[in-house]
């Protein structure tokens, strides 16, 4: 693992002891307000059983509380997700305990690159070896029209579609992540994209192709808030790449999207998708901070 944050020192005494699970849903939302985009992982899912959505058995939100007040969350569930305050240290102490005790249920831990990149220093020496450190993944946002003329073939997907669409997911995750989602537990991937068509939040591109549609252009709102709603899985076919696609399906996903769904959107990529950045910053995308993920 290579990157520039100094090794902090773990001040292990009590930490057990800050973290707390009964956390106050509502004071665990405003924690997440501090910075709404680095949190929007966290604070979509803790908006959502504020909401009165359905609660996973496994997921949890664990909170360190200083004299009463809620100072730092982090989701635990399929996903760790820290959202702590930079240059809380004890916060990230706390975390890493809890993680720790509880053993490695994630399968990955993402968000801001300060805290993620802190707490896998704590977990590293028991966890052992990730699959894969992205140190370094520019965290964008965009509150405004977009800089570039929207696709008017992009709209939203539709559930008779599911069929051409699901390859095309599938072939961006195995892209993105290395392995095919559909391994070990292919319901689950296909109820994820089932529901983000339910919810209005899959956007897709398709074109006449020799056997039907094709899809050449798709995109997801991964997560959602009042305040942000994050894109994920913009995908474009290898054949069709370079050609413009991508910037113009993406200015679609915003106008789209801050017209109905929220006044901020934003979306991470690796810092070596010179590509993607290019086409992103072309879109009118600035950059606000960094993520990091570690993926097991």
């Amino acid at each position: 693992m290579v990157h520039n944050r100094p090794m902090a020192r773990w001040r292990t005494l009590g930490a057990a002891r800050k973290v707390v699970t009964d956390v106050d849903l509502d004071e665990a939302a405003r924690v997440c307000d501090r910075d709404a985009v680095g949190s929007v992982l966290a604070a979509a899912r803790i908006e959502a059983w504020v909401d009165g959505g359905t609660r996973s058995g496994g997921s949890s939100v664990w909170g360190v509380q200083r004299d009463g007040r809620l100072d730092a969350v982090c989701w635990a569930g399929a996903n760790l997700v820290p959202v702590v305050t930079r240059g809380d240290e004890e916060a990230l102490d706390a975390f890493a305990d809890a993680a720790l005790r509880q053993g490695r249920r994630c399968s990955s831990i993402v968000g801001d690159a300060w805290a993620v990149l802190g707490l896998w220093e704590r977990l590293e020496p028991r966890w052992g070896t990730p699959r894969e450190i992205r140190a370094d993944q520019p965290s964008l946002v965009l509150d405004q029209a977009p800089a570039v003329e929207p696709d008017p073939l992009v709209r939203r997907s539709r559930l008779d579609e599911l069929d051409v669409l699901m390859p095309a997911c599938v072939q961006m995750f195995v892209e993105e992540v290395g392995y095919s989602p559909l391994t070990g537990s292919p319901g689950a991937y296909e109820a994820r994209v089932r529901a983000l068509v339910e919810a209005g939040r899959s956007f897709v591109r398709t074109d006449a192709g020799r056997t039907g549609p094709e899809v050449v252009f798709k995109a997801e709102l991964g997560a959602v808030t009042r305040a942000v709603a994050q894109v994920q899985g913009v995908w474009v076919p290898p054949g069709r790449r370079g050609r413009g696609l991508a910037a113009h399906g993406m200015a679609a996903v915003v106008a789209q999207t801050l017209a109905t769904v929220a006044p901020v959107v934003s979306l991470y990529v690796n810092h070596y998708n010179t590509r993607a950045l290019a086409a992103y910053r072309r879109v009118g995308f600035r950059q606000v901070g960094t993520y990091a993920t570690i993926l097991f």
